[in-house]
């Protein structure tokens, strides 16, 4: 997910006359933005579905698809809903300016408009996307370790499931405890604790690179990694990686008996669903050889 704070906004006009986007263009040139334009309603969703923009400035009036029809068909979709519209248009009755209000846009501006009072309100528009971005990226992550919270991977595991029941490829899980924190944390503290935690969700989220694969804190000291289309054996490999990579951490631990540094236990769990099976047996599974690692002595990946 790309931060939200930094990133430039980008804006798409979308009108079916070459010369006006050429217009709009010019007097957006100043501002610190990514412009894109559409000279059709189907050109328009075509390139919101490649690279959807932070708000879109639309004309009503255009042949095939119009700009009502564009607003609506952006505003059914569930990808694409939350982007702002703007209507520029030359239609100045207040039936038509229901319309579009009605229809979701944000704001409906009639020709001859003033420019600075354009910008002005995109500026506006673009800064309130900008701060419900962020919130709804917050509302996304654990507030302590910076990874996806429990409720993020609850969903993904819900869709990944149903993804894997249809298609019949396996989807892994795996479940991974930090050894002895309790102790650690007796020992250190609890800020030490924390630190403890967001080290080892650094290092284990930065091992999955597919847009697919999910690292999330579970709660606690657990964390989950949901690696979808991954058989036993990768997973397993991957699993070998993390003690791996957490032992290299070289954090000091005491009071653990597995080792003198912070290790994990993890559990490994690889199915391919049946229909009627519950996400909760992937679960079950990941958990069951979690309980087999701290058995044999942890440190390892069962």
């Amino acid at each position: 997910m790309h931060g939200v704070k930094d990133r430039q906004p980008s804006v798409l006009v979308v009108d079916d006359v070459p010369a006006n986007l050429d217009v709009v263009v010019e007097h957006f040139r100043e501002e610190s933005l990514r412009l894109a334009v559409a000279l059709s309603g189907e050109e328009a969703l075509e390139l919101v579905e490649e690279d959807p923009p932070d708000l879109i400035l639309i004309d009503i009036m255009m042949p095939g698809m119009d700009g009502y029809e564009l607003c609506r068909r952006l505003k059914s979709n569930d990808h694409t809903n939350d982007i702002p519209v703007i209507f520029l248009t030359a239609k100045g009755d207040a039936a038509d300016e229901e319309r579009g209000l009605a229809l979701g846009a944000v704001d409906y501006i009639t020709k001859p408009f003033s420019w600075p009072i354009l910008k002005a309100r995109v500026r506006n528009h673009l800064e309130l996307k900008r701060k419900t971005d962020l919130l709804a990226q917050l509302a996304c992550l654990d507030g302590l370790t910076g990874v996806s919270n429990r409720r993020v991977f609850d969903e993904h595991l819900e869709v990944e499931w149903r993804r894997a029941q249809r298609s019949g490829l396996p989807l892994a899980l795996l479940m991974i405890d930090v050894d002895h924190f309790k102790a650690y944390n007796d020992l250190y503290g609890h800020g030490k604790g924390d630190d403890c935690l967001r080290a080892v969700a650094n290092s284990l989220s930065a091992q999955l690179r597919r847009p697919a694969d999910l690292f999330a804190r579970y709660g606690g000291e657990e964390f989950v990694a949901l690696l979808p289309e991954t058989d036993d054996r990768q997973a397993r490999l991957l699993a070998a990686q993390f003690c791996a990579d957490v032992a290299a951490l070289g954090i000091r631990h005491e009071g653990s008996s597995a080792a003198d540094h912070v290790t994990v236990s993890i559990g490994c769990a690889s199915l391919a669903p049946q229909r009627d099976s519950p996400p909760q047996a992937l679960l079950k599974a990941a958990d069951d050889q979690l309980y087999v690692a701290k058995r044999e002595g942890r440190n390892r990946a069962c």
